[in-house]
């Protein structure tokens, strides 16, 4: 027999979605988007977030931000350094107390994932 928990960690269950919401409530979301829109791809010249890089912002009630984002491909040459890049354009916001930034690549990113802005940019549209 299965104990509920490992049921409920197995992953998200029909009709949950894939990525965990954001905190667009927070008075901060604002300016936290606005920091991650400072952050660019090297290779891509659009910024991370309507890249749809970033996909949750979550802040606790303490002001402490959680970023959970992605890249575009796995292999992608600034890996290691992209967390820290996103890190530090946020942490320094007036009222945010700590910032950390995960990693993950489910779901994979997907060109679909990107704001019509950058589409636009990348001319898709």
């Amino acid at each position: 027999m299965q104990d509920q928990t490992s049921v409920q960690t197995a992953g998200p269950t029909e009709g949950q979605p894939l990525i965990k919401p954001s905190s667009t409530d927070h008075p901060l979301y604002p300016e936290i988007v606005e920091a991650c829109r400072t952050v660019f791809d090297p290779e891509i010249p659009v910024n991370i977030f309507d890249l749809g890089l970033v996909y949750t912002i979550e802040i606790g009630p303490e002001n402490e931000v959680e970023i959970t984002m992605t890249l575009t491909a796995p292999g992608c040459p600034v890996a290691g350094e992209m967390p820290g890049w996103v890190a530090n354009a946020v942490e320094p916001l007036p009222g945010v107390k700590h910032v950390d930034v995960n990693m993950t690549f489910d779901p994979p990113w997907g060109m679909d994932m990107m704001s019509d802005e950058a589409r636009l940019e990348l001319g898709f549209m």
